[in-house]
């Protein structure tokens, strides 16, 4: 399977979602830029929607290809939002944030009537966990609050509990969110109960979010080569 043409093929499939007139929660991460560039087309051909950015990254794309954007502040709700996963289980919870962007992104699936999930079908996992969870968190103290999410993964029974700082570049700086928080990856291997883990890990101080996205996707659009299978709750 190619990947990417995967990835393409689940974010066009998501257009059938997006009706003119509609304020579009845009995602990040690889599929979702397809998604954004997919949409973008759509506008130039006189669809008329507004997009709300999970990024900065992605707010630079939307804007490269034209598509209208509105702040979050000056609404109150978003009619779907469509945005990518790292992991997607049978029950559509999601592990989200390879991209740095959770916090952001949750938000804004909160804030939505709909979430649709775009991903290649390598995504979807009989049990999430093998992708390394991402938690954000605060600068000050996150030694200790990598210690608490630790023993969180203890707590409920993950089969791994190292947690490390996401770091990048040739210096190994600290990944800084657009939020300006660390983001520690939790390698749970395998998450014995999502439900129970995204419960202690909100109850952690220093933790600003979590990639355990629960009870927010309505439909997950998983991509092949050939087209995109559609799975809707």
């Amino acid at each position: 399977m190619n990947p990417d043409i995967a990835k393409q093929n689940a974010a066009i499939a998501a257009l059938r979602y997006i009706e003119d007139g509609m304020v579009v929660g845009l995602g990040t991460g690889s599929t979702s830029a397809h998604f954004v560039r997919a949409l973008g087309e759509r506008v130039r051909d006189g669809l008329k929607v507004k997009g709300v950015p999970t990024s900065e990254a992605t707010r630079a794309l939307a804007e490269q290809v034209g598509l209208p954007l509105i702040e979050i502040s000056q609404i109150s709700r978003i009619d779907v939002d469509v945005d990518g996963a790292d992991e997607i289980d049978p029950q559509f919870r999601l592990i989200k944030g390879g991209g740095g962007a959770l916090l952001r992104e949750k938000i804004v699936a909160a804030a939505s009537a709909r979430m649709v999930v775009i991903a290649d079908e390598g995504k979807w996992v009989e049990r999430l966990g093998a992708f390394p969870l991402p938690v954000e968190v605060t600068r000050f103290g996150f030694a200790l609050t990598a210690e608490r999410v630790r023993e969180a993964l203890q707590q409920t029974g993950c089969a791994g509990d190292e947690v490390t700082l996401r770091v990048a570049g040739k210096a190994n700086e600290p990944v800084i969110t657009d939020g300006g928080n660390y983001i520690l990856d939790a390698h749970a291997k395998s998450i014995a109960d999502p439900d129970a883990l995204a419960a202690v890990l909100s109850q952690i101080a220093g933790v600003v979010e979590h990639g355990l996205f629960i009870g927010l996707a309505s439909a997950v659009i998983l991509g092949r080569e050939g087209g995109a299978e559609v799975r809707e709750k």
